[in-house]
């Protein structure tokens, strides 16, 4: 294949593992860490696997206010004395320790300054995003709740494709979470499960992105 884009996600792409800042969340804000994955994991399982409409899918296409996702997860969790957790700012303590990863930033310019279009797309979940990093990065951004979609629904994948101006044959995607990448596959896009930088870099190194 001839790569004409490279689309990524952010969150545990383009940032620190997810795992880690949420173990350091759940750390300091003392939660009961057994009852937040009990919960988590059903959670995620309905958001990617289809079925019952959650919080997730709310708080990712935009449906839902951030803060009415922070009061619903915290309803749901403890701390480690049995107490509750504050709701307020929830969503900012558990993505506070992401840290930008530089190294693919500077693939993402390499690749760009080598006449590949990039662009990001990312499930939002009320973040902030560093926005000051994205320019001369990216040809496109796309975040979920701004566009009333999310991963790994096929239209916004499309929406992507639309704004590059690019076939699904002709474009690479990136993500961490697998379901996106088999949707992203499912269109027509090259996809690359995104585990560490070495390998998604020597991935687009060998596919001639780089």
């Amino acid at each position: 294949m001839t790569v004409k884009a490279v689309i990524t996600d952010w969150g545990g792409v383009l940032t620190s593992p997810l795992n880690d800042a949420i173990d350091l969340w759940l750390a300091a804000d003392r939660i009961d860490v057994a009852r937040y994955k009990s919960v988590m994991r059903a959670w995620v399982k309905q958001a990617y696997d289809g079925g019952t409409v959650n919080p997730i899918h709310g708080l990712e296409d935009g449906t839902l206010e951030p803060a009415e996702f922070e009061r619903l997860l915290a309803a749901e969790l403890l701390d480690v004395d049995g107490g509750a957790v504050l709701a307020e700012g929830l969503i900012a303590r558990m993505f506070a320790e992401f840290a930008p990863v530089e190294p693919m930033y500077q693939v993402l310019r390499e690749v760009r300054a080598n006449g590949v279009r990039t662009a990001l797309l990312s499930n939002s979940w009320g973040n902030v995003y560093p926005r000051e990093l994205f320019a001369g990065v990216f040809d496109a951004v796309v975040i979920s709740c701004e566009v009333g979609l999310r991963k790994p629904d096929e239209r916004i994948f499309r929406h992507t494709l639309d704004l590059l101006g690019l076939d699904a044959a002709d474009c690479v995607f990136i993500d961490d979470i697998e379901h996106n990448v088999r949707a992203a596959e499912s269109l027509g896009i090259r996809g690359l499960l995104h585990t560490a930088p070495e390998p998604t870099i020597e991935a687009l190194r060998s596919l001639g992105a780089l």
